[in-house]
C-alpha cells in the first residue's frame, strides 16, 4: 500500500524538478534569443551607416570628378575659339 504512494511521490518529485529545469532553461534559451536579437540590431544598423558612409563617398569622388573636369574645361581653348573666353 505504502509502495503505489510512495512511487507516486517520488515521481512527483521528479516531474516538479524536470519542470523547473526546463524553466531555467527556457528562460536561458530566451536571454540568448534577446542577445541574438540584440546583435542582430547593432549589425543592421551598422551596416546601415556604412552604406550611408560608401553613398557619401561615391559622391564626394564623383563631385571631385566633375571638379577635375571643369578645371581641364577651364585649361583648354575651345576649338575655333582664340583668347575669346574671359
Amino acid at each position: 500500500m505504502f509502495k503505489p504512494l510512495f512511487e507516486f511521490v517520488r515521481e512527483a518529485l521528479f516531474l516538479q524538478r524536470d519542470v523547473r529545469q526546463l524553466k531555467d532553461d527556457l528562460a536561458k534559451l530566451e536571454r540568448g534569443q534577446h542577445d541574438t536579437n540584440e546583435a542582430v540590431r547593432q549589425l543592421a544598423f551598422e551596416i546601415q551607416r556604412i552604406n550611408e558612409r560608401e553613398q557619401h563617398e561615391r559622391e564626394k569622388l564623383l563631385l571631385q570628378l566633375e571638379n577635375a573636369i571643369l578645371r581641364l574645361e577651364r585649361r583648354l581653348p575651345a576649338p575655333g575659339e582664340s583668347k575669346k573666353r574671359k
